[in-house]
């Protein structure tokens, strides 16, 4: 029962850091950033990246091991709609990411990296569609929860 509560536990709390580390990113993202403000955002999408792969073992190990058992999660559409959003978001994700790895020897030098407001906004975009998704998530959650989907 612990190894379930536990399993469960960290899910929620990763899948809740992750989101938190989307909006920190989301409202700190602009042209002009500070050596101290670049550096936080590259951290913030370090602990979004560490989180989403807490969400993605975790949930591999409810599915096998501590959930309702894995033909309850694979006959149900919902499910698959779940985890697809969980990839779109993370492939979405790649693109800020690599970005602000690319951040890291300019910030390194204690220098701030040039940023073109395209790109700004170009971030900013696909950080705020990775929330959207983020937002779907949990409600997909709460209908598996309830029986939707299956037959």
């Amino acid at each position: 029962m612990w190894a379930s509560t536990i399993t469960a536990y960290l899910h929620y709390l990763s899948f809740m850091v992750a989101f938190g580390a989307l909006i920190f990113e989301v409202s700190h993202l602009k042209k002009d950033l500070t050596l101290q403000e670049a550096w936080r955002i590259v951290i913030a999408d370090s602990l979004y990246g560490v989180a989403a792969l807490g969400v993605l073992i975790t949930g591999i190990l409810r599915v096998l091991y501590f959930g309702q058992g894995t033909h309850y999660y694979l006959d149900n559409p919902v499910f698959y709609t779940k985890v697809a959003i969980f990839l779109i978001v993370g492939t979405f994700s790649l693109y800020p990411t690599l970005s602000f790895i690319l951040w890291i020897p300019t910030l390194r030098q204690g220098q701030i990296p040039t940023l073109e407001l395209p790109k700004v906004d170009r971030l900013l975009g696909i950080i705020r569609l990775e929330l959207v998704g983020f937002t779907l998530i949990p409600l997909l959650a709460a209908m598996m929860a309830r029986g939707i989907g299956l037959s």
